[in-house]
């Protein structure tokens, strides 16, 4: 069965909550004709507590909200410069676990690295994508009667500070990076599109 390559909505800077409401509303609505979608967007800064987060992994939150979501995993940060991608999928359609599709989204963000002559590598006790060791990319999902929501974050040009108030993921001292440290000035733009390509190839769009 070939399955339709995903809708891909440019959602600007936004709040994360009211996109978090979209989309669980999105996968508590959709049927077995929904085309998938992949939403693209930079948060206005705010801390995300996954679904096992521990209170002490945010410790300096300086005045930057933190929410309580229903994703895996601890706490991360997002805000403006910080590309997320947002994975609204079927994945009895698409006929991949979450394990899958992890791997997927994570080989994705290391060949988009690639583009840009950076060295990158998941780790199997962390998910995520790393550079010499710092997370560049982070990794969350949930899935509800058998399809996905939540997604990645890429760090591009951002304001890296506030991932010091908090243990990254849970993991005290983890050390962060992002691309235009590493490859320099960036087209946000030129990086959705080669994103989005390398996204529909490792999930099996194409």
């Amino acid at each position: 069965m070939i399955v339709p390559v995903p809708e891909i909505r440019r959602l600007g800077l936004t709040d994360y909550e009211p996109v978090w409401r979209a989309m669980k509303q999105f996968t508590d609505t959709r049927d077995a004709s929904t085309h998938d979608e992949l939403w693209l967007t930079q948060h206005h800064p705010v801390y995300t507590q996954g679904l096992n987060g521990r209170s002490e992994h945010v410790f300096n939150p300086r005045g930057i909200p933190v929410v309580q979501v229903d994703r895996g995993g601890q706490v991360t940060y997002h805000g403006p410069g910080q590309l997320v991608v947002y994975c609204l999928l079927d994945l009895n359609r698409l006929g991949i676990g979450v394990r899958g599709l992890v791997t997927s989204l994570e080989q994705a963000v290391i060949e988009l690295l690639k583009d840009y002559a950076v060295d990158a590598a998941a780790r199997s006790d962390a998910p995520g994508v790393y550079v010499d060791g710092a997370k560049i990319a982070a990794l969350g999902l949930r899935v509800r009667r058998g399809s996905c929501y939540h997604g990645l974050s890429l760090n591009l040009d951002m304001d890296l500070e506030p991932f010091g108030g908090i243990d990254p993921c849970g993991y005290r001292g983890m050390p962060v990076t992002q691309l235009a440290d590493l490859a320099g000035a960036l087209d946000f733009d030129q990086v959705e599109r080669q994103l989005c390509s390398h996204l529909k190839r490792a999930i099996g769009y194409e």
